[in-house]
């Protein structure tokens, strides 16, 4: 038990300054231990952050807080924000069938969005789909089986087919189901229907899609854009006792005796190495890198399986628009344009200078080195012309072009993935004093209160082995015999 470290004195790390990471700090700070979080860039907040450029704030997406974790809103309200926080009425649309829909579809929405033969189809094929597989029972192969399953051939085609291609870069056939599972939202229109067939009996279980945001909810956002929760958040954590280390790229991960016992960190800036001794550590940095840092390496197999897991990466285009107001609502989703999300940050509060401008997030995936990543001219012309299209904005009216980019935006849940994933989180988890969490460390598509949630599960998770580790070196004390009569 000689590696095993003595409680009292236990150092955690926490690697990546995310709203995971940020969160795991803050609640084992709370608790009185000792805690240091490394962060590769100058700043916290990971992918939910913004950057400022000459005095406007850009967000890396559109990230907002919801209240469905109570426990968390709490906190964030009352201890983290403060003063900061807006409560804005979520307006989300998306642009469908010619028009602008409330996302997610409404009932209504959705009659009105299809034309009527086509809306006829769609609901015959959604009933005749459900009767089917409640007759018949099959486990989707992919997500195109799933979506199937889920909205009938008919809606799958209509709605999903075309934009997941587009999003991605390939067919929904090359998709695992367990996307669906725990990304895509559910269609409010297509849910009420289920809910009629369900009443007479005709309803599937194998397939269920993730809760999405409310038609109608309160979101949390700030003067200054999506920058704000997780900065306040990362002074909370250090008036905590927390340390913060920035511009601190993680190098190595040391192991021995079946536990993690350092981390070695590079400087961005000066290029200087420094070890990190740790007795727990909580990583929210992508899980392939994490395994692929390890030292000694794990086995062949383990390292092969992270080749398997990929990344799409993102390019957001921020704008600063000569115009007072750019689009009705937060955000609207666009299904035939080059970029599948605009966000306008001004209606959420956030200060714009001059006033009668706005600033304009503009989503687009893409892969590495490609036409979209490297911001081609094609590709300004291609974005100036769709926003003229959707009267967005003019390109006279752009008055600044930043970019933001971010190399591991959203896991890719490809065919096939899942063994390769389970390799790799069967490894780690063989190490009792490492934890992996969030979007990246996880794998998986929390939101901000989901990521904050996985980060407070995780410290949960280094107390208690904290106190299993305590038992196990605890010494064992020396019974005392009874006292022996002797004749």
């Amino acid at each position: 038990m000689s590696n095993v470290p003595s409680p009292p004195s236990a150092r955690i790390l926490v690697l990546g300054g995310g709203p995971t990471g940020l969160y795991a700090a803050r609640t084992l700070a709370a608790q009185g231990l000792q805690v240091t979080l490394l962060e590769k860039e100058p700043r916290a907040g990971g992918l939910a952050t913004a950057f400022n450029h000459n005095g406007n704030w850009y967000d890396l997406g559109v990230h907002m807080l919801h209240e469905f974790d109570r426990e968390i809103f709490h906190d964030i309200r009352d201890n983290i924000m403060g003063e900061e926080r807006i409560a804005v009425q979520l307006d989300s649309k998306i642009r469908w069938a010619g028009s602008f829909y409330r996302y997610p579809l409404q009932f209504g929405d959705m009659i009105k969005g299809i034309p009527p033969l086509t809306l006829a189809r769609c609901v015959l094929s959604l009933f005749s789909t459900q009767l089917w597989f409640k007759l018949f029972p099959k486990t989707p192969i992919n997500a195109e089986d799933a979506l199937i399953q889920l909205y009938g051939r008919q809606l799958y085609e209509f709605f999903f087919k075309d934009f997941t291609m587009r999003y991605w870069g390939f067919p929904t056939t090359e998709l695992d189901a367990k996307f669906i599972t725990t990304k895509m939202p559910r269609l409010t229109a297509v849910d009420v229907l289920k809910k009629i067939l369900a009443k007479i009996g005709i309803r599937d279980n194998r397939v269920h899609a993730v809760d999405s945001a409310l038609s109608e909810e309160t979101l949390h956002y700030s003067r200054t854009g999506a920058e704000t929760m997780t900065r306040r958040l990362a002074a909370y954590a250090q008036s905590l006792g927390a340390t913060i280390l920035y511009n601190q790229d993680v190098n190595s991960i040391e192991n021995a005796g079946g536990r993690i016992t350092a981390v070695t960190s590079r400087d961005t800036t000066t290029g200087v190495l420094t070890r990190h001794p740790c007795d727990y550590c909580i990583n929210t940095i992508p899980l392939p890198l994490l395994v692929r840092k390890m030292t000694p390496p794990p086995p062949p197999e383990v390292l092969a399986s992270c080749d398997y897991l990929k990344f799409k990466p993102i390019t957001i285009h921020g704008l600063l628009v000569h115009k007072p107001k750019c689009i009705d609502g937060l955000y609207i989703y666009y299904r035939e344009r080059i970029f599948h999300r605009v966000g306008e940050p001004k209606n959420a509060g956030l200060i714009v200078n001059p006033p009668d401008h706005s600033v304009l997030i503009v989503e687009t995936t893409c892969e590495m080195d490609d036409e979209k990543w490297r911001v081609t001219d094609a590709v300004k012309e291609q974005i100036m012309t769709d926003l003229e299209i959707e009267k967005i904005c003019t390109r006279d009216q752009i008055k600044e072009w930043h970019l933001l980019q971010a190399v591991h935006g959203y896991p890719i849940f490809r065919l096939g993935f899942e063994p390769h994933f389970q390799a790799l989180k069967s490894h780690v988890d063989s190490f009792p004093n490492l934890r992996t969490a969030g979007r990246q460390g996880a794998f998986c598509y929390p939101n901000m209160h989901g990521a904050m949630r996985q980060g407070a599960t995780s410290a949960k998770a280094v107390t208690g082995q904290i106190k299993i580790d305590r038992l196990e070196t605890m010494p064992v004390p020396i019974q005392e015999s009874m006292p022996q009569v002797l004749d």
